[in-house]
């Protein structure tokens, strides 16, 4: 099947975070926050689902499930879950894990609060790689205990590296726990080598840290990368838990459900008690993310190709109008992190500017991510090529009206 990315779907009225939720999200406001521009005029780059529909084989599988028309407490009691998405990793990542490994959870996020509740005590201390997503922080701060943050070095083509001395440092600390680790990375859109696996696997193993690896855009990298799970670089290593879902990878972050998997029998027992959703599922998440395992691998061979030119358009864009842009092609996920400080020098508070200037939704800085994001803006392009065209243009004149 050929699968159509080019289409464009009207979001509104869905009570989509996406259309309606952005005023709170990006600025902590609610309706009365007014902009130059109608709701509907806007070019949507921010949050991170796409404007892709998600795979027909996922939503057939769905209508099925419906025709059985009675929905009660569910979960996954049969095996057949499991081999889906364990075939999945072997295939992709040459990697595997027992099925009584096997969690759940309604999504990463609330994984992450979860085990944070349960790994560490208030006076201990997580720690996270900077830039990295908000949440990790949030993290933190819902459990009251402290994130220490280590900065990537950034080169001039703003190329993201650890600084293994410094990280090292960090997880030295007497009180340090845990490290939230994200693999790939987000923002910057990094594939960790197998070197640099290896290293902070040795780092972690050193000071007997606990380690949550969050692989959730393992799936989505550039066509001929490989993704590398923290659990192949740590076969034995009891302190692990990786997280990963379809949910990113198939736009179906709504349905709410992701895969962890815990090695250590009682933090993986504690887990389950601690469950605030009490184990339960929502039945049509589970026929999805299954169906997305077992029928969709084309589709998502299809899209990263298309994902693929949409890079390659924002990166000749911003060479041709924008050359003093600082950007590198990530080597996974659908966002592009660029700084475009050099461009726009005084300006703080970007969000605001390209709302108010340009009519374009955008997430960036240190108010949105953690740490060493100052100056630059995360772009969504999982969305039709030509909504980003209109995104960068409309980017190019407020800049270009700016520095008049």
């Amino acid at each position: 099947m050929k699968y159509n990315f080019d289409e464009i779907i009207d979001r509104r009225n869905t009570n989509a975070l996406n259309t309606d939720g952005f005023r709170g999200y990006i600025f902590h406001a609610g309706p009365e926050k007014k902009f130059p521009f109608k709701d509907e005029e806007f070019v949507r780059m921010w949050v991170a689902d796409m404007e892709f529909a998600t795979p027909p084989e996922i939503c057939d599988a769905m209508k099925a499930r419906i025709d059985k028309r009675i929905f009660g407490y569910s979960t996954v009691y049969s095996a057949d879950y499991y081999n889906a998405f364990v075939k999945w990793c072997r295939d992709r990542y040459d990697w595997d894990f027992p099925r009584e490994e096997l969690c759940f959870s309604a999504g990463i996020i609330p994984a992450l609060y979860q085990l944070a509740e349960i790994l560490c005590s208030r006076d201990e201390k997580a720690i996270a790689v900077t830039p990295s997503y908000g949440y990790f922080l949030h993290t933190a701060e819902y459990n009251n205990i402290e994130l220490l943050q280590s900065p990537l070095l950034i080169d001039d083509n703003g190329y993201f590296t650890i600084d293994f001395d410094d990280l090292e440092a960090r997880c030295a600390d007497p009180k340090s726990k845990l490290l939230i680790w994200c693999n790939p990375h987000n923002p910057s859109g990094r594939i960790w080598t197998e070197e640099e696996l290896k290293k902070v696997a040795a780092i972690v193993e050193k000071y007997q840290l606990w380690i949550i690896s969050d692989e959730i855009h393992c799936d989505l990298v550039r066509s001929g990368n490989r993704h590398t799970p923290m659990g192949k670089i740590m076969p034995d290593y009891p302190k692990l838990i990786t997280c990963m879902s379809a949910s990113k990878t198939f736009n179906m972050a709504g349905l709410m459900m992701s895969d962890i998997i815990i090695r250590d029998k009682a933090t993986r027992e504690r887990f389950i008690e601690r469950d605030k959703t009490a184990g339960f599922l929502n039945p049509l998440s589970i026929v999805a993310h299954q169906t997305a395992y077992e029928e969709c691998g084309q589709w998502l061979e299809q899209l990263k190709v298309y994902l693929d030119d949409n890079f390659s358009l924002v990166k000749e864009f911003l060479a041709e109008y924008l050359p003093d842009a600082v950007f590198s092609l990530p080597e996974s996920t659908y966002l592009a992190w660029v700084n475009l400080q050099p461009c726009m020098p005084g300006i703080d508070d970007m969000c605001d500017f390209f709302a108010n200037k340009a009519g374009v939704l955008l997430e960036g800085g240190n108010g949105l991510f953690v740490g060493n994001a100052s100056g630059y803006v995360r772009l969504n392009l999982a969305m039709p090529r030509s909504i980003i065209q209109t995104g960068l243009e409309r980017i190019r004149d407020s800049i270009y009206e700016l520095n008049k």
